[in-house]
């Protein structure tokens, strides 16, 4: 038997470990664990080399509206001024210009009208529109060799936060040891989830666990697991592989391109890696895949178990991809991954944001990119763009697509409270200490300036 617990988090992602960090530091629950099925923390999509690394205010990000920015904004905050207060050496996060770049009189005006008209400005007070010349102090080589008579416009801001969730999952779990009330178990995989009169039973390949509340945060297995207890029957998942293509020295903080409107994946973007500025990643691509987890094909029938094969889904995935923008899209993206064919098709994304390079100058990134959910509901046949959240009694399922890492905190902000109800409000969450670790650290200087490579 693992124990009696009030509180167990199955995942030990991003999202599972901000939870564990929030519940152990700012409520008085008594007893809590968190359950990882892998060796270590974070080892899937929040490790370093499955994500885009990036921190979205929703300031760059194209796609957002004002009022999802102004929701992201905060979330984003949080994390930024947690990492601010941890680590000050810089060794799980980086901070660097960044910037989303018009190309071209249809795109220029389109985000001087977001920008002047929309109320970005306002919102994000360090975000400056900035001209070919500006663009090219900050990042050279999106000039060099691009025509002198294209029109350039960029929104730049100081808060190009790059960051390594999974060192900062591994971190909020450091932080949480502190408290003798919480128990960690890696290597250990949850094979069932069980309703009792008092709660639930957590059954795993090392034994049991009592729980009064759960919380499963597992990704995309969150909702296989809630739909073997009833949970989310109208909810189907699109599984989207990413992956990357490196180059050298190209860019000095994160360059992103304008996002195509329908699309719910990332614009593709340049950036300097976390750990190394000298490489240069860029993508996302958005490949669909019929797994959970990438590269494992026991996950294949852990996606058909979501998946449901029903009429619903059949008909959603259809209406879905019969989308004249979509399947397109689709479509190209399956071919970057051709080897030698996939690194010449995507050429021009590059180029896009650095014109001068070649084909020899980038290489497909062995071992980068992880699976993001799309949430599809079944009942609209149509992809769902926010983050899904499902709750039962006495238990939380959390599905969080981009940016559901960047807005970890402001989740396990709410998921804290949640449980606390779940509790029958025998506990207590003191905001005020978690504000203090987290969002009140962040620096509110307008324009402050940025070294070279801090």
């Amino acid at each position: 038997m693992l124990g009696e617990y009030d509180l167990v988090i199955v995942g030990g992602g991003i999202s599972g470990a901000s939870l564990l960090y929030t519940v152990s530091q700012f409520t008085d629950i008594d007893r809590i664990a968190l359950i990882e099925k892998e060796d270590e923390i974070a080892a899937i999509n929040s490790h370093r080399t499955n994500n885009s690394q990036t921190l979205h205010f929703g300031d760059i990000e194209t796609n957002y509206t004002l009022e999802k920015a102004e929701e992201v904004k905060e979330g984003a905050e949080l994390l930024a001024g947690y990492l601010e207060n941890v680590d000050p050496d810089r060794e799980m996060h980086a901070k660097r210009s960044k910037m989303v770049l018009a190309v071209g009189d249809e795109e220029v005006e389109k985000l001087e009208r977001r920008y002047d008209d929309e109320g970005f400005d306002e919102l994000f007070p360090k975000l400056q529109a900035i001209g070919r010349e500006e663009i090219a102090e900050l990042e050279p080589a999106v000039v060099e060799g691009r025509d002198p008579d294209t029109k350039l416009l960029a929104l730049q801001t100081p808060d190009g936060y790059v960051v390594d969730y999974g060192a900062t999952a591994k971190s909020f779990i450091e932080e949480a040891e502190r408290s003798d009330r919480v128990s960690v178990f890696t290597g250990t995989t949850v094979e069932a989830i069980e309703r009792t009169d008092d709660g639930y039973v957590i059954d795993t390949d090392d034994g049991w666990a009592d729980a009064n509340a759960a919380v499963v945060a597992a990704g995309s297995h969150s909702l296989q697991i809630a739909k073997r207890l009833g949970y989310g029957e109208h909810l189907s998942l699109l599984p989207v592989a990413g992956s990357f293509f490196l180059g050298r020295d190209m860019l000095n903080g994160k360059v992103y391109t304008l996002q195509m409107k329908k699309l719910p994946f990332a614009a593709v973007h340049g950036d300097a890696d976390v750990h190394d500025s000298a490489v240069t990643r860029f993508g996302p691509t958005a490949k669909l895949v019929p797994a959970l987890e990438r590269g494992r094909l026991s996950t294949v029938g852990d996606f058909f178990d979501v998946f449901g094969l029903n009429s619903d889904s059949v008909l959603s995935y259809a209406n879905i991809l019969a989308d004249r923008i979509l399947l397109p899209y689709v479509l190209k993206n399956l071919v970057y991954d051709v080897p030698e064919v996939g690194r010449r098709a995507f050429l021009p994304h590059v180029q896009k944001v650095v014109p001068s390079a070649e084909l020899a100058d980038i290489e497909r990134a062995k071992g980068y990119g992880g699976v993001r959910p799309q949430i599809v509901d079944t009942a609209a046949k149509s992809l769902d763009m926010g983050e899904a959240k499902l709750t039962g009694d006495n238990i939380l399922f959390n599905i969080t697509p981009s940016p559901g890492a960047s807005t970890c905190l402001k989740n396990a902000m709410r998921d804290t409270q949640t449980v606390i109800e779940f509790l029958d409000e025998d506990y207590e969450f003191d905001e005020a200490g978690f504000r203090s670790a987290t969002i009140d650290n962040f620096p509110r200087g307008e324009h402050a300036p940025i070294a070279a490579d801090d």
